[in-house]
């Protein structure tokens, strides 16, 4: 089975996650992928955009997806919606992202945005600022803040994450019984626990081997 994995906010498929993920399924000879979710063009994204992308790269075949941050709210929101979907892995998911993203900026902040047109982000692919287009606001308003996938997951967040609280997660795994969650000793990037993510991610998809 195909693992599908999907970036973060601002990131791409050559992130340091994607690529060591990618090394330690390619060690036990399982298929991976990590598509490019705004197809090159930052400036246009939207959730539905990136969830076209995400439905390309599945392509109708059962997989496993795996995400960070956005990338594990847009999995969350595809695994809802589409039953090729069969397992989950999430690394500190975006949950409550429309929600959370609109309340980062006051009522003036996103007038100011949406007559600009777009406003700067750095982008961690191409490690410069970037213009983001307000078009991500109005898309993401018709997506629920907790997508309600019925397919088993593991939700993998780090206790001092201080860009999405763990305890969304908490709440979202003590709701959702085919969640099992697990709390580790890090922040939002999860890059100093790696092997630990590994190891848990292994366990949990039964994968033999390393």
């Amino acid at each position: 089975m195909r693992i599908v994995y999907l970036h973060g906010f601002a990131s791409g498929p050559q992130s340091s996650k994607a690529r060591f993920f990618a090394e330690r399924f390619g060690e036990l000879g399982v298929p991976f992928i990590a598509p490019q979710l705004d197809e090159g063009n930052f400036e246009g994204l939207t959730i539905s955009g990136q969830l076209r992308v995400v439905d390309q790269a599945v392509h109708g075949e059962p997989v496993v997806l795996m995400g960070s941050s956005l990338g594990g709210y847009l999995a969350a929101l595809y695994a809802a919606r589409n039953v090729q979907v069969c397992k989950l892995v999430l690394l500190a998911p975006a949950f409550h992202f429309p929600t959370r993203w609109r309340a980062r900026y006051s009522n003036d902040e996103l007038e100011h945005w949406r007559r600009q047109g777009t406003i700067p982000f750095f982008h961690y692919g191409f490690k410069e600022e970037r213009g983001l287009g307000f078009q991500i606001v109005e898309d993401a308003r018709q997506y629920e803040d907790e997508p309600a996938f019925p397919q088993p997951a593991l939700v993998l967040h780090g206790r001092k994450d201080e860009v999405v609280p763990a305890e969304l997660s908490k709440a979202f795994a003590e709701g959702h019984p085919n969640v099992t969650l697990r709390l580790l000793d890090s922040g939002h990037e999860l890059t100093d626990v790696l092997d630990e993510l590994w190891a848990q991610t292994r366990a949990f998809l039964k994968f033999q081997g390393l």
